[in-house]
């Protein structure tokens, strides 16, 4: 079977010419707006048809990052035992989409309120996985208040781990000049014959959680700079040196940098790949020791192996998913999708991402069709996104032509 992705305005041409060189016998073809209709239908569907299920499972939550002035807040449902059963992360089709909300202004209370009714329809979590965002903790722990059982709460290794090495490095003078001559160098070595020598560019936002890119690649120049003497002139090392002056001064910041980052990204290896359990504890709590006695990493990432040990052993006896990364696969699928817009907003294509996860079989989808008509998508439009960037653009200028004069 072949797959493939295509975009809604080519699927009528694609049944036409499937009609047509084909014993396909289709009777019509329909408009390739009937087809986003019923992609959106899908997946709203599929939100009505959540409900209570008998098994243990984890809500992995999170916001998506800001597509115009707007945030969705999505809940996953994973069966406890699901990375056990896989033996390697999670992916998409191991998910259920249990809660979509929209919202434009996010806080605590809005975040508690939205979990409150997702959780009173898809029943309660056995635990929770979230990343380290304030708002994110305060609606969790004010919905938490009020339920009669403690919910046990996950915090995401990932972006755990990006906060402990932000702490130990962000403010320090060797990090700063570290950085700060990559940001140089990178320039001089752009649009030259060593611009495949350019160091990992630094994001503006959540530079730590892929940083272990940077110390692998300032160590591996390290290995290129080991040259005793000078460099023939005109030579790729000369030009490299030239372009990074003063590199091997910071060459013990960096092998301690490099180390940790290097740990850090084989504990995020073994914990996203094959969860939390007494045996990747003790792996973990292995490499930990490999860190010098004063590392802030050390202690945090040792700190966060026992709380969470103890959440596993309470909660199950299959290794514990401790990663939400495969929320941020969602909304990067859905963020490529919605980018293509020439204004990209959340509007009502934000209903395409319940149908991004699971397993979906023509049953499934043909239950989930019947449980949403057009006139419940034009009712949930309503309710969620009662404005999208194409409606006020165009009630802008409506209203300045109706303000010229002549026009009544």
């Amino acid at each position: 079977m072949i797959q493939t992705v295509v975009s809604y305005r080519s699927i009528p041409r694609i049944l036409n010419l499937l009609n047509t060189e084909t014993a396909l016998g289709l009777d019509w073809v329909p408009h390739f707006t009937s087809v986003i209709n019923w992609t959106l239908q899908l997946g709203l569907g599929l939100l009505k048809q959540v409900k209570p299920i008998s098994t243990p499972w984890l809500a992995i939550i999170d916001h998506s990052i800001d597509i115009g002035t707007k945030k969705a807040l999505v809940v996953l449902r994973v069966n406890v035992d699901t990375l056990s059963k896989r033996g390697a992360a999670i992916r998409l089709e191991d998910c259920e989409c249990i809660g979509l909300k929209v919202c434009e202004q996010v806080n605590g209370n809005t975040i508690a309120l939205d979990l409150a009714a997702i959780f009173n329809q898809a029943g309660q979590p056995s635990a929770i996985i979230k990343d380290g965002d304030y708002t994110l903790q305060k609606g969790v722990r004010l919905w938490s208040e009020k339920q009669s059982v403690e919910i046990p709460v996950i915090t995401d290794i990932g972006h755990s781990m990006a906060t402990a090495l932000k702490k130990q490095y962000e403010k320090t003078a060797a990090y700063k000049r570290f950085t700060a001559l990559l940001t140089q160098g990178a320039s001089r070595l752009r649009q030259t014959e060593l611009a495949f020598l350019i160091p990992p560019k630094l994001r503006s936002k959540g530079r730590f959680q892929s940083i272990s890119t940077l110390g692998k690649w300032a160590d591996k120049i390290l290995d290129v700079f080991a040259v005793q003497g000078r460099a023939k002139k005109g030579s790729l090392l000369a030009k490299l040196r030239t372009a990074l002056p003063g590199f091997l001064l910071l060459k013990p910041f960096i092998k301690r940098f490099a180390m940790t980052t290097q740990v850090v990204a084989q504990v995020m290896e073994i914990l996203k790949n094959k969860g939390l359990d007494q045996l990747n504890y003790e792996r973990c709590y292995q490499l930990s020791e490999t860190l010098p006695k004063n590392s802030k990493v050390k202690k945090h990432l040792q700190k966060w192996l026992r709380e969470h040990l103890a959440i596993q052993k309470q909660l199950t006896e299959f290794p514990l998913l401790v990663s939400s990364d495969i929320i941020e696969s969602l909304f990067g699928n859905f963020k490529h999708i919605i980018e293509r817009s020439p204004q990209a907003d959340m509007n009502r294509t934000t209903l395409l991402i319940p149908a991004l996860c699971g397993s979906l079989d023509k049953i499934t989808i043909t239950q989930a069709l019947n449980l949403a008509r057009h006139n419940d998508l034009e009712e949930w439009e309503k309710e969620n996104i009662p404005y999208t960037v194409r409606k006020k653009r165009k009630a802008f200028f409506d209203n300045i032509g109706s303000q010229k004069a002549g026009v009544t």
